[in-house]
């Protein structure tokens, strides 16, 4: 009996899917489209939890093969990250009118991205205190005790490495593990390796100028090729969305969020404020905050239901180019870059947060003086190399709690709401990252405003 309605299930999904496609064929907008994937994947989530339960087989069952469809999107995704990030920042290097531009260009972009790291730890301490928050108030379940262990085990690994071994992980030692996503700061390995290869190409211009020219137009024929197999996933972005939230939220223990209630509040509080902080410094340097919601929104939704900093690359850097009018050169750097460090969301709020309610538990006073600028600092420090992924949140944590000498453990206690609060961290995350692009490409006039003001430009995201 289980298999009929697992079957009549899968049946909603392909018919909502259809409906999408219908919607595509009628022309529809693509952030109309992306949306009305959101919506209708809420209200299907919502209904398939009501009508079985969490953790019932038939929706156990009902989730596999809808995430086929969402799961098998993000995988599309990750398959096209490190070849787009690589050719992208390679591309971005050889085709630079002045080789100056480059540190220019990178030191703008890491400087918003760990700076705004820092302000975003400053919300989150305000956001625990104002909330009140403190893990002693938390009942520790069985699930939570087992989560603790496996972050001890975590730290175990981690305290192993010092920080400058951490900062010596960073260069890749085989470009072709880190290739595969091997370890977690394989992206900014990547990234390291693009670098070179690059700077590399600009000295070899200087001598030999025939074979740079030759190897940049490889690269060009390279970057328009993986530029349109982006182009092709990201067609699926409305059906891979649907999927995803609807699992989510099939899947999202509701007792476990009252529970919780006054964290999951106070973490979307912290991340409201942030993000109403990144509209703000998009105010300052003269730019439009409700018309740069207006392009960002799509991408930053792809962020929530997908919980994945590093998949949004692809659309993040569409979306940076060709709706925002910011330079290709520093789309694809800002995008990748933010992929890994200063994430606001992962690494700078939740770490913030939780240090603030651990503290007490061993009878440190977390609005003292000494321990708050500690705090700010080490998240400041802490924030590059976070892996852009499901789990990077927990990463971040374990170093900054261990760097305070605060027991990790007690971080278990937020297992149940985990996904919930990561959904907002993630788009928080790929915010700052199209911020970082934007306001860099302001600083250094590599901004096209008519682009950017241009309404039209939003549904020139994807050429569908």
């Amino acid at each position: 009996m289980s298999s009929i309605y697992v079957l009549m299930n899968i049946g909603v999904l392909l018919g909502t899917i259809v409906l999408l496609i219908y919607m595509q064929k009628k022309h529809v907008s693509f952030s109309k489209r992306v949306f009305t994937g959101l919506g209708i994947g809420i209200l299907l989530g919502a209904l398939l939890q009501a009508a079985y339960g969490a953790g019932s087989e038939v929706l156990g069952e009902t989730t596999e093969w809808y995430n086929i469809v969402g799961r098998g999107y993000i995988r599309l995704l990750m398959m096209i990250v490190i070849p787009l990030v690589m050719v992208s920042i390679i591309q971005s290097i050889i085709n630079l009118e002045k080789s100056s531009e480059l540190g220019k260009m990178s030191a703008w972009i890491i400087g918003f991205l760990v700076s705004t790291a820092m302000v975003a730890a400053v919300i989150g301490i305000g956001s625990a205190v104002a909330f009140d928050l403190n893990a002693d108030q938390i009942d520790i379940g069985a699930d939570e005790a087992e989560r603790g262990s496996l972050l001890e085990t975590k730290l175990g690994e981690i305290e192993d490495l010092s920080t400058p071994q951490k900062i010596l992980n960073f260069i890749p030692s085989n470009i072709f593990m880190d290739m595969t996503g091997e370890r977690p700061t394989s992206v900014i390995a990547v990234v390291f390796f693009s670098l070179i290869v690059g700077i590399a190409v600009l000295g070899l211009r200087r001598k030999n100028p025939k074979q740079a020219e030759m190897f940049t137009t490889i690269v060009n024929a390279v970057y328009a090729v993986v530029m349109r197999i982006v182009t092709l996933v990201l067609r699926l972005t409305p059906f891979g969305i649907l999927a995803l939230i609807a699992t989510t939220v099939a899947n999202t223990e509701l007792a476990g969020i009252i529970e919780l209630g006054k964290f999951v509040v106070a973490s979307y509080v912290a991340l409201i404020a942030m993000f109403i902080i990144h509209l703000l410094l998009i105010g300052l340097f003269g730019l439009n905050p409700l018309t740069y919601v207006k392009k960002v929104l799509p991408v930053l939704g792809f962020a929530f239901t997908s919980r994945s900093s590093a998949g949004t690359i692809p659309l993040n850097i569409q979306a940076q180019r060709n709706a925002l009018g910011v330079d290709q050169g520093i789309a694809n750097m800002s995008a990748s870059f933010g992929a890994t460090i200063g994430q606001n969301g992962c690494a700078g709020i939740y770490p913030a947060m939780l240090a603030v309610m651990i503290a007490p538990s061993v009878g440190i006073d977390p609005l003292s003086p000494g321990f708050l600028i500690q705090l700010v600092l080490v998240i400041g420090i802490s924030s590059f190399g976070v892996a852009g992924v499901g789990g990077g949140a927990t990463f971040a944590a374990l170093i900054v709690l261990s760097s305070m000498g605060l027991p990790v453990a007690l971080a278990g206690v937020l297992i149940s709401v985990e996904a919930l609060i990561d959904m907002g961290r993630t788009a928080l995350n790929v915010n700052d990252s199209m911020l970082s692009g934007t306001l860099t490409a302001r600083i250094m006039k590599k901004l096209n405003i008519k682009t950017f003001n241009d309404e039209t430009a939003t549904e020139k995201n994807i050429a569908i």
